[in-house]
């Protein structure tokens, strides 16, 4: 039988028969406690360590996980190639797992693992699967903003009247990939016109995005591009915390990514990772993944409600863009460089 960490932290439920019945599971390709697993995660330790532990210890298996930015990461599979030890790249968005992809690095995915995900967030070629879903949304300050104030449209965001009160975080891998997402719908030109116009308003510079709540809780701004799941810390800790999502609804920077999965071609356990992938998108860890983690992220398997906090998936009406469109991390990049949001 497999045991849950999860049970213990998260939800009252025993992992072993959903997760099972949905991985490779057959005695001669069960996980052993002499396999390894190698993995590349731009996701943090405080997002993910606790369902890499249940894994562990439900298996027997050695994980390993390389944490950094997913930026860095995948600029570091690229340089690694083929001499690359690991065996999945979990990825926070969409955009670095397809540069992955564009370069050949992955390999396809086992169907039993791609049908546990609806087209849209998972790539066209079966190349990486999404494992939950992120949402960008505008941050306000409830204190000096009523809703109704908020801007429906992160392009309004250049207007004279928010000059030095909105906050953005130029080297966040989801900015960039926001950032990405515009090039393709709205073009280059357009793109660079809406980054130079927030620059020349005084858009104020953060790190990453969580000093940007923060920045709008203290109303050191009123506004700020995150995505969603960053406020819901703060409100967990302070029910008061004078802040809310507003979720620009049919707007570019209502954009839904994904943090997802791909395997390395290089890799040498298609069995190893194909279970490890079925463990991640079973019902339980999804369900984990949606509500008790105070980020509460939304699940991407069918079935699975998100957090009764979000606003379901249907009500969010995103931009009708393909993920797999934004790869091109690169030029997003240099387009930030050439106006001056990034050194």
């Amino acid at each position: 039988m497999r045991t849950s960490r999860l049970a213990a932290t998260a939800v009252a439920v025993t992992m072993l028969a959903s997760a099972c019945s949905s991985s490779t599971d057959t005695s001669d390709t069960a996980p052993t406690g002499d396999d390894v697993l190698t993995i590349y995660s731009g996701r943090g330790e405080d997002l993910i360590g606790e369902v890499i532990a249940d894994y562990k210890e439900q298996t027997g298996v050695d994980v390993e996980v390389r944490y950094g930015d997913t930026a860095e990461l995948a600029a570091q599979l690229l340089e690694e190639g083929e001499n690359s030890p690991a065996d999945l790249f979990w990825g926070q968005d969409a955009g670095a797992l397809g540069a992955i992809a564009d370069a050949g690095m992955f390999t396809q995915l086992p169907d039993e693992v791609l049908d546990r995900v609806a087209d849209g967030n998972k790539a066209a070629d079966g190349s990486w699967v999404g494992v939950t879903g992120r949402a960008r949304v505008i941050v306000y300050n409830t204190e000096s903003l009523s809703e109704d104030e908020v801007p429906t449209s992160v392009l309004d965001l250049t207007d004279p009247q928010w000059e030095g009160r909105v906050g953005w975080a130029p080297t966040n891998g989801s900015f960039q990939a926001f950032v990405t997402a515009m090039r393709v719908q709205l073009g280059e030109e357009a793109t660079r016109a809406w980054l130079e116009g927030m620059l020349a308003n005084g858009v104020q510079e953060y790190p990453k995005n969580t000093p940007i709540v923060e920045a709008v809780g203290r109303g050191e701004i009123d506004l700020g591009l995150v995505n969603h799941y960053y406020l819901l810390r703060f409100l967990a800790e302070d029910p008061d915390f004078p802040a809310a999502n507003f979720f620009p609804a049919g707007d570019i920077g209502s954009l839904l990514n994904v943090a997802g999965i791909g395997q390395l071609a290089t890799s040498g356990d298609d069995e190893l990772a194909a279970d490890f992938l079925s463990y991640v998108l079973s019902d339980e860890v999804q369900t984990y993944f949606a509500g008790v983690t105070d980020e509460a992220e939304y699940p991407l398997v069918d079935g699975v409600e998100p957090a009764s906090v979000l606003p379901p998936l249907s009500e969010l009406d995103p931009p009708a863009i393909d993920l797999a469109d934004l790869s091109d991390l690169q030029g997003t990049l240099e387009l930030l460089r050439e106006v001056g949001a990034l050194q």
